[in-house]
């Protein structure tokens, strides 16, 4: 018996009510549209169901990926032999602790939770209601944008290990740029605590409002991407160096460098994987050749 058959059958006896799809392309469930055929792909609703379907994947032998919004990420062409659990559908409440203080679930949308966090009245999350991602990579990956970043806000973040559900202070998080201890170690968060400061509603949505809108004239949103390609090199900008090189336009396939903004690698309308990650490998080529900078991706290259 192949694992998922042996996991379709746990899922049957422990989670008889949670929704599981199979071989879902995964280009339905990231941002830039690209990717094979997902084995399976589970919605849980609730931490207590997220546990439980780890144990039950552990059980069968596999590791499953966690899926948020697919923002950050480009899946192989062959897709994943394995169980996708995507949290950004069910897993989604918000709840305010006192008056400055909301815990959320893994897959809250940061553009819904600094809404929310808006309407409360409560300031410090009008960087992330551009970001398209949810909490939990946000979380993992420390995003920010503007000059905020995510462990300006968190205080706790709780995450699954091996050996049970742990919690951790903003400090313990050991956030750094586009990286925390829950990559480094694997774990599975399940949500995060953020602290705010009061505000006029008004102008917060006046901040956010504007940071949207530099978004969209210097960005090319109306294209599938997956946001920034490479992380920010110490000195430099990578779009800048980029352009630089003259690489605004460069074509494989159907990837393409941005002509809006070199920073990011767009599909446009027929890319796979492998033009992605070739036309990823050129640019990265031809800057340091230019400039004798290293391109390290920010886009994370999954099932290769």
């Amino acid at each position: 018996m192949q694992w998922y058959e042996r996991l379709d059958e746990k899922i049957r006896d422990y989670l008889p009510d949670m929704t599981v799809e199979r071989d879902v392309p995964m280009s339905r469930h990231t941002s830039f549209r690209i990717g094979g055929p997902a084995r399976r792909m589970a919605f849980p609703e609730s931490r207590e169901q997220l546990v439980i379907l780890l144990g039950l994947a552990e059980e069968c032998g596999i590791r499953p990926f966690l899926l948020g919004r697919g923002t950050n990420l480009l899946v192989s062409d062959r897709g994943l032999d394995t169980l996708v659990i995507k949290t950004a559908e069910r897993m989604t409440s918000i709840r305010r602790l006192d008056d400055v203080t909301l815990e959320a679930d893994v897959g809250v949308l940061l553009s819904r939770l600094a809404v929310y966090a808006q309407q409360a009245g409560l300031a410090g999350l009008e960087f992330a209601h551009g970001i398209p991602g949810s909490l939990g990579g946000a979380v993992c990956m420390n995003a920010g944008a503007y000059g905020g970043e995510m462990r300006q806000v968190v205080t706790e973040v709780t995450a699954l290990y091996p050996d049970g559900i742990r919690r951790f202070t903003g400090d313990q998080a050991e956030f750094a740029y586009r990286h925390s201890r829950f990559l480094e170690d694997g774990a599975v968060v399940l949500g995060a605590v953020v602290r705010l400061t009061p505000d006029d509603p008004a102008a917060i949505r006046q901040r956010m409002d504007d940071l949207m809108a530099r978004r969209r004239a210097s960005q090319p949103l109306e294209w599938p991407s997956a946001g920034s390609t490479f992380k920010r090199p110490e000195g430099y900008y990578a779009g800048t160096l980029i352009d630089q090189t003259g690489l605004k336009g460069l074509t494989v396939g159907g990837a393409q460098v941005s002509e809006k903004h070199a920073g990011f690698v767009i599909n446009t309308g027929s890319a796979t994987c492998a033009d992605v990650r070739e036309l990823i490998r050129r640019v990265q080529e031809a800057v340091y050749k230019a400039h004798g900078v290293r391109l390290e991706p920010e886009v994370r290259f999954v099932g290769e």
